[in-house]
């Protein structure tokens, strides 16, 4: 049995960024009930290295968007990093779903064998399929920002667990 590249990639990041987008509104809450400036949750970092949740968060729907766009054979959205606030993150996950449903199934399916390019001179990689770029790069590092979004919240104290990372599906 093959591998569906619409099946691996669009469900999942639609589960995990719903996911994200239903933790942040408990953070905005959790900032709202204990009298937390929403920077300090927006700005909040787990080590001084590390990105920021704004970030975190912008990341992981670059990782989505950019996944589907390049399986699917399309232009990848260019979204300006100027979220600031709770509601400017809701609305870029909100606008990375809406991209997302957007590619044909069949045309993220014809991606298991299509070559991929990301990033440009020192740090340009090259994947020979997309099953390749999905599974060994695109989706860890989609996890990873998720995930490390989810940790910093949880780590400041908002009352999150893994049903909340884990969503429903």
């Amino acid at each position: 049995m093959s591998l569906s590249m619409y099946t691996a990639s669009v469900p999942v990041f639609r589960q995990i960024l719903g996911s994200l987008s239903a933790i942040l509104e408990k953070a905005e809450s959790h900032a709202d009930l204990k009298k937390i400036e929403p920077d300090a949750l927006l700005k909040a970092r787990l080590f001084p290295d590390m990105f920021p949740l704004l970030r975190q968060v912008q990341v992981a729907a670059d990782f989505a968007k950019g996944t589907v766009a390049r399986l699917g054979g399309v232009e990848v959205p260019r979204y300006e990093d100027t979220e600031a606030d709770f509601a400017g993150l809701q609305a870029r996950i909100a606008k990375t779903l809406a991209f997302i449903d957007s590619v044909p199934r069949e045309a993220i399916e014809d991606g298991a064998t299509r070559e991929i390019t990301v990033g440009s001179g020192d740090k340009q990689r090259q994947f020979n399929g997309g099953q390749t770029y999905l599974m060994h790069y695109s989706l860890p590092h989609f996890y990873f920002h998720a995930t490390t979004a989810y940790d910093i919240l949880r780590h400041n104290g908002v009352e999150i667990g893994k049903k909340d990372f884990v969503g429903s599906f």
